[in-house]
């Protein structure tokens, strides 16, 4: 299994980052994407995926959250990040009017530049995917993507956690879509459970987001409450039997269009 976005540069496993890629590839995570949303954590990403070759790779890219910081020396910085070949997609980046810890002008700013990032890098014949957040910011987030179509590769909107209007939206725009332990919570996703079984085999991916989202259908919980890698199991279960079909083939499934989408060689035998 691919976990397509894990925050392991994250400070909560610096303590056992080795123990969490050993758990990791014990439960069938052969191998993750690790996340960079900041001018911080870009770095650190592309760090761990030069440490773990063919086990783990990077994204390059300032989260909404962040978007005060999107300046021009971070955007030359994204860059050349996205320069290096462990780095396989541009984000996360994208709008989230639930936080707000960004203004929205800001937001759309630094989604803009990022955007255009993509658009160069297609020009340029290095093309590489997008990572994107959406929360509670369809209509801008869809009016923006609409103004580079035709410039862009391939898309993911990570962890959806939409309406059916909202996933079909993405869908026919033949974007990808990744699911999270979201699916797990009964407070909020319980919608996820029937939402997944519209979204073809060739479009679907998984990730657990550690250390955040833990599912809270795990048992034991473990006290300390975060998540990581090893859990993308936990996760694949519940969407197979949601989706009504064998763990084995979603697995397979979910591996083999990250594969293609990222560009990812096969995994190496040695973390």
């Amino acid at each position: 299994m691919i976990d397509i976005g894990a925050n392991l540069s994250h400070d909560s496993f610096d303590h056992d980052r080795a123990a969490v890629l050993a758990r990791a590839r014990a439960a069938g995570v052969t191998r993750m994407v690790v996340t960079g949303a900041s001018r911080e954590h870009s770095p650190k990403a592309l760090e761990l995926a030069r440490a773990h070759p063919g086990v783990l790779y990077a994204t390059a890219g300032v989260h909404p959250h962040h978007a005060a910081e999107y300046t021009q020396e971070c955007d030359a910085q994204m860059r050349a990040l996205l320069a290096h070949d462990e780095v396989v997609a541009v984000g996360e980046c994208g709008l989230d009017y639930f936080r707000d810890f960004a203004p929205r002008p800001a937001q759309r700013r630094a989604f803009e530049r990022q955007l255009q990032i993509a658009a160069d890098l297609v020009a340029s014949n290095t093309g590489k995917p997008l990572f994107l957040h959406q929360r509670d910011a369809h209509a801008d987030f869809i009016a923006m993507m609409k103004n580079f179509e035709g410039r862009i590769g391939p898309a993911v909107v990570h962890c959806f956690t939409g309406n059916r209007e909202e996933l079909f939206d993405c869908l026919d725009r033949d974007w990808h879509i990744g699911i999270t332990g979201w699916l797990c919570d009964e407070r909020r996703g319980s919608h996820l459970r029937e939402l997944v079984k519209h979204i073809p085999a060739n479009r679907l991916m998984i990730e657990t987001d550690a250390p955040y989202l833990l599912p809270r259908t795990v048992k034991p919980q473990p006290s300390h409450r975060r998540n990581e890698p090893m859990h993308l199991a936990h996760i694949v279960e519940e969407l197979a039997r949601d989706r009504g079909e064998g763990v084995a083939v979603t697995a397979a499934s979910t591996t083999a269009t990250a594969e293609a989408f990222f560009r990812l060689r096969g995994a190496l035998n040695a973390a």
